[in-house]
């Protein structure tokens, strides 16, 4: 067992979390990190309201140990899925991309937590004024939206500024990187790469043998894709997607696509105008147009057309380890990272 501020905040065994990821952060493997001693963090942004309240309680059904819902305040309908969320009380709220000043309060109200997601130290001092319980720090070698700094330097960063529990992400998968973001003045590691990539993740087999097979360095990262600064995992379809920006016109074109495929709502996305303002409107129209692609990617194993939001970390991942197997290697690796250094010394 290792201890942390984390692991005493969230009631879990290991410093380790299953971060909420579109498409891949479902009841399932949510509930087998939760399971296997970490903390799983249900994604619901992409869900129906019905969806969310199934997918909540199915985490429940699967597992009597801590979990979380994460929620990109930027989706359509993330409002909606929240306030389901805090119904059922789920212990812990991770949210981000969006103001959640309001979001903490109502969850201290039942007795859980909150996490935020920041990328800079201003974002980190934000969420701190707001309340929230903990930070996920997201580095430079994130999947999908980590910052413009790497883990290296922004979670001491993040440090120098706030004094709250933090959970480094961008750049883990193993041992050694759990004990280095702990040295870095982290309380635990977010491994998105490496629990997509377990057997008990639904992303699909096409896709997880293509993740074993890519290097550290076969990832491409500039806001062409959605607007944002995202990484995704190189291959021919993403370097069309990602050559040259979207236009406002071809992005809400291709939302609406994305709404007729997934069978969301098309309304969602021009009420958010009205709703948000047309800044935040532009940005959500951008994001939409990812959507259709990062599942063709992560759930139909489609890499033709699909596009799939990918860590550095890729390159280190070479087998598919259920989640109880894969949380005892990352902790056995701790240990010996650590007896090394005492080693050293």
């Amino acid at each position: 067992m290792m201890q942390t501020r984390i692991t005493s905040l969230f009631g879990i065994r290991y410093p380790v979390i299953c971060p909420g990821m579109t498409y891949v952060s479902n009841s399932i493997l949510v509930a087998a990190v939760s399971n296997a001693g970490g903390l799983g963090i249900l994604a619901i942004g992409h869900l129906t309201v019905a969806e969310t309240r199934a997918e909540i309680r199915r985490v429940r059904a699967l597992t009597d140990k801590p979990f979380g819902i994460g929620v990109a305040l930027i989706m359509p309908g993330a409002r909606e899925n929240l306030e389901v969320a805090l119904e059922e009380q789920v212990p812990v709220v991770n949210f981000s991309l969006g103001n959640g000043a309001d979001i903490s309060p109502r969850v201290h109200a039942y007795g859980g937590k909150t996490i935020a997601t920041v990328i800079s130290a201003k974002h980190a001092l934000s969420a701190e004024k707001a309340g929230v319980d903990a930070l996920l720090v997201t580095g430079h070698e994130a999947a999908a939206h980590g910052g413009a700094v790497t883990s290296l330097v922004l979670i001491p960063a993040i440090r120098e500024v706030t004094s709250l529990p933090m959970v480094a992400a961008g750049g883990f998968g193993t041992g050694g990187g759990l004990v280095a973001a702990l040295a870095l003045g982290a309380d635990a590691v977010a491994m998105g790469t490496r629990w997509a990539t377990s057997a008990d993740s639904p992303v699909h087999a096409k896709t997880k043998a293509l993740i074993m097979d890519k290097s550290v360095e076969e990832t491409i990262y500039n806001t062409h894709f959605d607007g944002m600064p995202c990484r995704v995992m190189q291959t021919p379809a993403a370097d069309k997607a990602t050559a040259k920006p979207l236009t406002l016109w071809r992005a809400v074109w291709r939302s609406l696509e994305a709404a007729r495929a997934t069978g969301r709502p098309m309304f969602g996305l021009f009420s958010d105008v009205f709703r948000q303002g047309l800044t935040q409107a532009i940005k959500l129209a951008f994001f939409g147009a990812a959507t259709l692609q990062i599942r063709q990617a992560t759930i139909e194993g489609n890499h033709e057309t699909g596009v799939q939001l990918i860590g550095q970390i890729q390159g280190l991942v070479h087998d598919i380890p259920n989640a109880e197997e894969l949380m005892q290697r990352i902790m056995q690796e701790a240990e010996e990272a650590r007896a090394n250094l005492v080693a050293v010394s």
